[in-house]
């Protein structure tokens, strides 16, 4: 028989261990293993086999929780536990002891995954764990930030895999109530926030919060009697159903989104965000309703809001292609947005507008959050050269260079994927490590040697061993197998062989099977009696993607193979709870994605804290951070145009790097079996890769240079009635009229011809300009000196401003910056003291 209605009961704990229920439901937990100690000393059996201090007082018997309530040791470390979480929560950190003024009181924070823990499942991969670091470690620095985003009811979906290697995806039923959230109430009554839908009707979403730490993250859900069935679904898979129900998640997820935060700052007291932070474009529609807040509550017209909501929003986008960028049908949404319901005052042709693409059919997401946002940026500093050539034309007449779209390289949160016995190891608990910034470097070497560094690699790599051979076997049993026939699973692994890991999502760009171009190297490789090395592999490919199930299944069907599988399995479920394993007990980290493809990919890194070593195509954020010695970058066919000859060319350049260079360093041991090459590399990753790797560099980059300037741009916008946003409306009304007016006459070079051009010359630009009634105090005007090839395109080029030089007239004087063929020309740009850069209105004038 299968229940009607399903609830969740939760412990009702004896009172002198209430102090366990704030513990177990702040998921600072996660990363802080004397809490996660307390627990797992009240059953260890229990703890390591569900690993969720929530779950565990509920499984507990009562019996087991009266005994504890009277064991005095028990109760002593409850209440310095408790009391620690409590100084964590309340004392001064990195952000509250800064001086800085114009510090936001407030961040909001939304995404569409936010992957905190195993223990709550609502993410698929990288964006939301990234999302769940991003919390945790503003959390440790103090940033005050509120995160925003869905609860999904069936979450992402559990993999299995059928007999002849298939994907088999299952989608569990997830209890709000058996997670660590809190309905959000008022008067005992669950808060709902309302977006209007077509046909009149309203969809409803109730608020669940879990408290990361210091952070309160938001999650709405549409599953209550309140909404019409089909409304009830909105939130019930991730990145699951068709355009329209994609369209709907993401109007819940940013308008109802914004409503959730101001509902929920009201009713707790928390500083209300004046600045928000979407990560990717899912819900950038928060930033219409936040433009129909500012007309509905100050009187403004929609272009007067503009700037403020541009002021105080950070738009941080993850995608290197413009395939990966959702698109919505424009009449589909017209039917969401031409009632004037959802937001209202704001006209829908202005909605359209700021999503317009070259396909006037289209709206495009990504558009639509750089028009929103005054700040964006990429995930690397490859990813944002690559995206500011991705979106060069929304802003025509600008190199690529100067596209306003910044870069902050992804980070990882150090205190949730160290292995706890290698910062002790380093001498710091594994709180410290990695806690605002604080990373292994060589002080923190002193007096550990390489012998005990590898003994304790051996041991995770043991660890490791162990998950795998637990893992094959329950794999092999779900797809039909016998346990009599899996005596084999037993010998899967050894724990002295190089591990390579690979694990990841599995879109066609990250080439999962890059591998098995060769499938005789490969065995080879594996079956080497001297060095040989074993690989572990986890991944998960989309629902709908099909090319990406084929590739899981090419990769099931090799590792099926007796005579290798003792040497390399595949994974299934790969989630956060094996990820730990893998980080920790791999010695080599694989990426080879297309180049370019990858925009950050942060598997690496956490492997890279734990003493791994990648073996990497320079893409991401390896690009910027390979020097060497820290581990490999696999050469790339650059200009090879066959996708299948560029695969075969790499690929065989990973087989030497792992046959000629990893393997025998890896297995060049002294007599006491310590390879001292291979660990150089390992402490010099450590010492190097660390800092830089980190999600509290990552947050400290945002706070810096993202959240206070846009706190202060918007102080500056809505200061005095609005009066800087009213200015630069004005602005752009003016530069309307006049800006297509416009011209640069003679432009010309002058200089004493006496003299020979040499590097260092002083010579003067001059030009008649028609500003077309613009004041000169309102336009920057530049002459632009540079280098010039066959296409007379500037390159390396030096901006020097031009000043009034008599009626109409400008002049530049500077000395010659280069040598070789040089060229020069004029240009016009707007100038208000709101714009945060020179191209953010996409307007220039040249000559």
């Amino acid at each position: 028989m299968r229940a009607v209605r399903r609830f969740t009961v939760r412990a009702s704990l004896p009172e002198p261990l209430a102090g366990l229920g704030a513990l177990a439901t702040n998921l600072r937990w996660t990363w802080h293993p004397p809490t996660r100690d307390l627990f797992a000393s009240m059953d260890a059996e229990l703890f390591n086999k569900i690993r969720d201090p929530l779950r565990m007082l509920t499984a507990l018997p009562p019996e087991r929780l009266e005994e504890l309530a009277k064991d005095e040791d028990f109760l002593r470390r409850t209440r310095e536990a408790a009391a620690g979480l409590e100084r964590y929560l309340t004392e001064p950190r990195w952000y509250q002891r800064r001086t800085d003024e114009g510090l936001p009181q407030a961040v909001a924070y939304f995404s569409m995954e936010f992957g905190v823990t195993e223990a709550l499942p609502n993410y698929s991969g990288g964006l939301g764990v990234l999302a769940g670091d991003h919390l945790k470690a503003a959390s440790d620095l103090g940033v005050p930030m509120v995160g925003v985003g869905l609860l999904y009811r069936s979450g992402y979906f559990r993999q299995g895999l059928s007999l002849d290697g298939w994907q088999v995806e299952h989608y569990p039923v997830i209890d709000p109530n058996a997670f660590p959230l809190e309905l959000v109430t008022e008067g005992g009554r669950p808060v709902l926030v309302e977006v209007a839908m077509p046909g009149g009707r309203d969809l409803r979403a109730q608020m669940w919060r879990a408290r990361v730490g210091r952070i309160p993250l938001l999650l709405l859900d549409t599953d209550i009697e309140a909404n019409d069935e089909d409304l009830r679904s909105v939130t019930d898979r991730l990145y699951g159903g068709d355009a329209d129900h994609r369209i709907r998640q993401e109007i819940l997820a940013g308008i109802g989104g914004f409503r959730a935060v101001r509902k929920f700052c009201e009713l707790t007291g928390h500083p209300q965000p004046k600045v928000f932070h979407t990560n990717e474009g899912h819900a950038g529609f928060l930033g219409l309703e936040r433009a129909r807040e500012i007309i509905q509550s100050d009187g403004l017209a929609f272009d007067e809001a503009l700037p403020a909501v541009r002021a105080g929003t950070v738009f941080t986008t993850h995608t290197p292609v413009s395939a990966g960028i959702d698109r919505f049908p424009v009449d589909l949404v017209q039917r969401y947005f031409s009632d004037g319901r959802l937001v209202p005052d704001v006209d829908v042709r202005r909605v359209l507008q700021l999503g317009a693409e070259d396909n006037p059919g289209l709206f495009n997401m990504a558009h639509m959050g750089l028009r929103l946002a005054q700040r964006a940026n990429g995930v690397s500093k490859l990813h944002g050269r690559v995206t500011r050539r991705m979106f060069s034309r929304l802003w025509p007449g600008f190199d690529d260079a100067e596209v306003p779209i910044a870069s902050i390289t992804n980070g990882v949160h150090g205190p949730t994927w160290v292995a706890r016995e290698l910062s002790a190891l380093l001498g710091g608990n594994h709180e410290e490590f990695g806690h605002e910034g604080r990373t292994p470097d060589s002080s923190l070497r002193d007096g550990v040697t390489d012998e005990q560094l590898w003994a304790l690699r051996r041991e995770l790599r043991e660890k490791l061993v162990g998950e795998v051979r637990r893992r094959v076997r329950a794999a092999w049993m779900q797809r039909g197998a016998s346990a009599l026939e899996l005596g084999w699973t037993d010998r899967v692994f050894d724990p002295d062989v190089l591990t390579v890991g690979f694990a990841r999502r599995v879109p066609t760009y990250k080439r999962l099977t890059l591998m098995l171009r060769d499938p005789d190297r490969l065995r080879a490789l594996l079956l080497d009696e001297k060095r040989p090395i074993q690989i572990v592999i986890g991944g998960k490919s989309h629902p709908a993607d099909e090319n990406g199930k084929q590739l899981i299944q090419q990769i099931v069907r090799f590792v099926d193979d007796p005579a290798v599988r003792h040497r390399i399995v595949f994974l299934p479920d790969y989630d956060m709870s094996m990820a730990r394993y893998l980080y920790r007990g791999c010695d080599v980290w694989l990426n080879n994605p297309v180049r370019t493809l990858e925009a950050c990919g942060t598997s690496g890194m956490k492997s890279a804290l734990n003493g791994g070593l990648n073996l990497s195509i320079k893409d991401g954020w390896w690009d910027e951070c390979y020097d060497g010695s820290n581990g490999w970058a696999i050469p790339t066919a650059d200009g090879v145009t066959d996708p299948l000859r560029r695969d075969d060319l790499e690929a065989a350049a990973l087989y030497d790097l792992l046959g000629q260079q990893i393997a025998p360093l890896y297995y060049d041991t002294g007599e006491d079996g310590v390879p001292t090459g291979w660990l150089a590399m390992v402490w010099h990753t450590l010492e190097t890769l660390g800092p830089r790797v980190q999600a509290s560099r990552m947050v400290r980059e945002y706070v810096d240079s993202g959240y206070l300037p846009a706190s202060r741009m918007v102080a500056a916008a809505t200061d005095n009635g609005h009066q800087g946003a009213l200015s630069l409306a004005d602005y752009r009304t003016k530069l309307e009229v006049a800006w297509p007016r416009v011209r640069i006459f003679d432009a010309e070079l002058q200089y004493d011809h006496t003299e020979r051009l040499v590097v260092g010359t002083e010579v003067t630009i001059r030009a008649r300009i028609d500003l077309a009634g613009l004041e000169p105090s309102e336009v920057d005007i530049q002459a632009v000196v540079g280098q010039v090839g066959d296409g007379d395109e500037l390159a390396d080029s030096v901006l020097v401003p031009m000043v009034p030089d008599g009626i109409g007239a400008f002049a530049a004087t500077l000395r010659l910056p280069r040598a070789g063929s040089v060229g020069y020309t004029v240009r016009v740009l707007p100038k208000h003291p709101l714009l945060a850069s020179p191209a953010e209105l996409a307007r220039v004038v040249l000559a």
